[in-house]
C-alpha cells in the first residue's frame, strides 16, 4: 500500500501537469515518497479539520511542486473552511480541481495559496520564502507554549515541517532564517531538503556546490541524511531523529531523482514543462499504473489514509478537545485568549488603553509616540509581540511593560523578538507568526523596506494582518545621506495590492492609526514614522484625527469658507502646510489643508464623502511630501502641482535639506500663491 500510494500522488501529479500544460512534474515525482512517508506516518493533522490550533504545520517552500500537495490534500480528503474559519462538508481539493489544475477558479493553482485552498498553511513559490515563514511558526510554536502550557496542559506542542528544493537552499532568506533558527534553537522545526541538483538552467553544480550540510551544521542545526528519496524506510528514521532531537533545528538532507521513473529523469527539462503524452504513458508503465487510465486512484487507497494520517489526526485533534475543555474551565482567561486569538479577535475594551496627546508646538517624532501606543496596546493584547532588525532603540519597538522579556533559547515566553540585521527574513518570520494567529510585528528603517519586499508582498497576497513599522521616513534624516533617505519607497509600498500605508502627522494621527491597525484581522499594514520632532497638533483649533479612519480628511478649513486653494499633504509635511495655511490667511486667500495618512483607505470611501473633501471644482491644489511625487497626479490633478522629491536626497543638516528640496513655508506658500490666483482669474 506505500508504494501503491507513493505511485498514485505521482501518478495524479503526471496527470495534472499534463491536462493544465502547464507545470512542474519532476519535482513532485522525486520527492513523493518523503512527503508521503511525513503525512502518512508523522505528520499530526486532522483532515477533517484542517485549522485545529495544535495541528503540525507542513509548508510547501518549493512552492512549484504544487501538484504534490494538491494530491496530498485531495487524498487525505482534507476539508474546506470558509473565511469565519467553519468547517465545511466540501473537499478543499476535489478530483475535478486537480483536473483543472492551474485553470481560473480551481482550488488546485500553479502554486499554494493560503487563502484560496484549505491545507494551505502559506502561500509560496518565491523560493525561500516558505522556509523562513516556518521558522517564524516554530518560534510562534515555543512562544505559544511558553505563555498558555500549565502542569498536566500540554495545550501548544506542534512541530513545523517545511518541504524545500534547492533553489529555496541558495535564496539568501533561507539563510537568513536558518542561521536564526540555529542561534534559536527550534527544536518544533524541521526543514526537509529535497536535493535533486537540477535548475531550470541545468545541474546546480554550475553555481551551487558549497557542502550545505557543514553549513548547517555550523549554523548549529542537527543533520540527517536519506541516500534514496524512494527508500521510506531511511526516511522514516531520519524523521525519527528529528523527533528525538531536544538542541537543535533539524536538517534532513533527500537525495532524488528529478523526474524518477520518466524518459527525462534527471534532466533539467522535467523540472518546468509537461512530460508529453506519451513520456507521461512510459513513467506510467515503469511504476506500474495503468497508462491509459488518466487521474487514476485505485482502490483502497482512500481508506489507506484514512487510516493512516486520517485515524491518527482525528485521534490528536480528539484528545487535544477534551484536554483544552478541562483546561478551559480551570484557566478560563487563558483560554479565552487562546479562543480570541484563533477568531483574530481582541479582548474586551482593549482600545481603552491608547492614550492621548495634549497640543504641544514642539511635538515629538511619531516613532517615538508610536513606541507609547504600542506599549499601550501590547498591555491589552498579550499576544501581540515582535522586534526589529537589529533597530529597536531607533524604531521605538521594544516593549517594555513587567515581564515583557525577549524571547531567546532560555526565556521561551519573551515578547521581544531579535531578528538581527536580517530584514527579509524578519518580514517573513512575521508573517509565519501571523499565520499561527499572533498579531506580530517587526519595524525597521523605510529605506530597507526593498530589503523586505518580497515577504511585505506575501502578507497582502495572503491577507495576513502583520503590522510592518518603517521609521526614518524621509529626507528628515539628514546627514546619513541618500542611501538612508527613502524616495521611493513610499510610492512603491502604496502600489502593493491589500495593504495600507499610513504615514501619520502627529502624535494623535499615530494613536487613531494604532486603532485601525490593531483591528486589522485580513490586512497588513505598514506604519510609515518620523526620525525628528513633529509638532502635536492643537484639535481645538483643527478637526479631529478620527478622520484617520477614512483616510484623509478636512483637518483646517478656509477660515471664510471660500477654498481657493488645497494644501494635501502626509506625515511632516502637514504642520509645513497648517503655517502655510495661516501664511496665506493674512492676504486673504482660503486654504484647505488636507491630512492624507492612509490613500487605500481614502480610496474606499463613497465618491459623496471623497469629493466633499476634495471638491472637484476646485481645481487649485499643491500636494506636500518628502518623497518621489509618483501617484499624487491622482489628487492634484491637472491644474495642480506637487512639492517632492525628484532626486535622491543629500548628506547635510535637515534644515538644509529642507530648503535645498523645497520643503519650506516660502516656497510652499509661492506655488499656492499662484495657483489659487490663476484660479481666481478663471473663475
Amino acid at each position: 500500500m506505500d508504494a501503491l500510494s507513493i505511485n498514485t500522488i505521482r501518478g495524479l501529479c503526471l496527470d495534472a501537469v499534463q491536462e493544465a500544460e502547464s507545470g512542474h512534474p519532476g519535482t513532485p515525482m522525486d520527492i513523493a515518497p518523503v512527503a508521503y512517508t511525513l503525512w502518512q506516518r508523522f505528520l499530526r493533522f486532522d483532515p477533517a479539520d484542517p485549522i485545529w490550533p495544535n495541528r503540525d504545520r507542513f509548508v510547501l517552500s518549493e512552492g512549484h511542486a504544487s501538484a504534490l500537495l494538491w494530491s496530498l490534500l485531495h487524498l487525505t480528503g482534507v476539508r474546506a473552511v470558509d473565511p469565519d474559519y467553519e468547517v465545511l462538508g466540501r473537499s478543499a481539493v476535489t478530483l475535478e480541481d486537480l483536473k483543472t489544475f492551474r485553470r481560473l477558479d480551481s482550488h488546485a493553482p500553479g502554486h499554494p495559496e493560503y487563502r484560496w485552498t484549505s491545507g494551505v498553511e502559506a502561500t509560496t513559490g518565491p523560493l525561500g520564502q516558505g522556509v523562513a515563514m516556518s521558522v517564524g511558526m516554530a518560534m510562534a510554536g515555543q512562544w505559544l507554549a511558553a505563555r498558555y502550557n500549565r502542569n498536566g496542559f500540554p495545550i501548544f506542542d506542534f512541530d513545523v515541517y517545511a518541504l524545500a528544493g534547492d533553489g529555496c537552499m541558495m535564496e539568501g532568506v533561507s539563510s537568513e532564517a536558518a542561521s536564526l533558527a540555529g542561534h534559536q534553537r527550534l527544536t518544533n522545526l524541521c526543514w526537509i531538503y529535497d536535493s535533486n541538483r537540477v535548475t531550470i538552467e541545468g545541474r546546480t553544480d554550475i553555481a551551487f556546490t558549497e557542502d550545505l550540510a557543514a553549513r548547517f551544521i555550523a549554523y548549529g542545526w542537527n543533520v540527517a541524511t536519506v541516500a534514496d528519496a524512494n527508500d521510506v524506510d531511511q526516511v522514516a528514521p531520519a524523521l525519527h531523529s528529528f523527533k528525538a532531537e531536544r538542541e537543535r533545528p533539524t536538517l534532513i538532507v533527500v537525495h532524488s531523482h528529478i523526474g524518477y521513473g520518466s524518459p527525462l529523469e534527471g534532466s533539467p527539462r522535467v523540472h518546468g514543462e509537461p512530460l508529453g503524452v506519451e513520456a507521461v504513458k512510459a513513467t506510467k508503465r515503469f511504476l506500474g499504473m495503468p497508462e491509459d487510465a488518466e487521474f487514476f486512484i485505485p482502490d483502497g487507497v482512500y481508506d489507506w489514509f484514512a487510516k493512516g494520517v486520517g485515524r491518527r489526526g482525528a485521534d490528536a485533534r480528539a484528545e487535544w478537545e477534551a484536554r483544552f475543555k478541562e483546561y478551559a474551565s480551570v484557566h478560563p482567561e487563558l483560554a479565552d485568549e487562546i479562543e480570541r486569538m484563533q477568531r483574530r479577535e481582541l479582548p474586551d475594551g482593549w482600545e481603552g488603553v491608547l492614550p492621548s496627546f495634549p497640543p504641544d508646538p514642539k511635538g515629538t517624532a511619531t516613532r517615538a509616540s508610536s513606541g507609547q501606543v504600542l506599549n499601550a496596546v501590547a498591555e491589552a493584547v498579550p499576544w501581540l509581540l515582535g522586534g526589529s532588525a537589529d533597530l529597536a532603540p531607533s524604531t521605538k519597538t521594544r516593549l517594555t511593560s513587567d515581564g515583557a522579556g525577549d524571547f531567546q533559547p532560555g526565556e521561551r515566553g519573551g515578547r521581544n523578538f531579535h531578528f538581527g540585521v536580517r530584514e527579509h527574513t524578519a518580514a517573513a518570520i512575521a508573517n509565519g507568526m501571523a499565520l499561527t494567529k499572533l498579531r506580530p510585528y517587526w519595524s525597521g528603517f523605510l529605506i530597507f523596506s526593498d530589503y523586505a519586499r518580497g515577504a511585505i508582498r506575501l502578507s497582502a497576497l495572503m491577507e495576513i494582518p502583520v503590522v510592518h513599522i518603517f521609521t526614518h521616513d524621509s529626507i528628515g534624516v539628514g546627514e546619513d545621506g541618500p542611501t538612508h533617505q527613502p524616495v521611493e519607497q513610499l510610492a512603491s509600498l502604496r502600489a502593493m495590492p491589500g495593504l495600507l500605508v499610513f504615514r501619520p502627522a502627529d502624535a494623535n494621527e499615530v494613536v487613531e492609526a494604532w486603532r485601525l491597525i490593531a483591528g486589522l484581522r485580513r490586512e497588513p499594514a505598514a506604519l510609515v514614522l518620523s526620525r525628528q520632532p513633529l509638532p502635536t497638533l492643537d484639535r481645538s483649533r483643527l478637526n479631529g484625527a478620527d478622520g484617520v479612519a477614512k483616510g484623509a480628511y478636512v483637518l483646517a478649513d478656509a477660515p471664510n469658507g471660500r477654498v481657493d486653494v488645497i494644501l494635501l499633504a502626509t506625515g511632516s509635511e502637514v504642520a509645513l502646510a497648517v503655517a502655510v495655511r495661516e501664511e496665506l490667511a493674512g492676504e486673504g486667500i482660503g486654504v484647505r489643508v488636507v491630512s492624507m495618512p492612509c490613500w487605500e483607505l481614502f480610496e474606499r470611501q463613497p465618491r459623496e464623502y471623497r469629493d466633499g473633501v476634495l471638491p472637484p471644482e476646485v481645481t487649485a491644489r499643491v500636494g506636500i511630501e518628502q518623497a518621489s511625487t509618483l501617484g499624487w497626479d491622482r489628487y492634484v490633478g491637472p491644474e495642480g502641482a506637487v512639492v517632492g522629491m525628484h532626486t535622491f536626497g543629500a548628506s547635510a543638516p535637515l534644515k538644509q535639506l529642507l530648503s535645498k528640496f523645497g520643503f519650506t513655508p516660502e516656497k510652499v506658500s509661492g506655488i499656492a500663491r499662484e495657483l489659487a490666483m490663476r484660479g481666481k482669474e478663471a473663475r
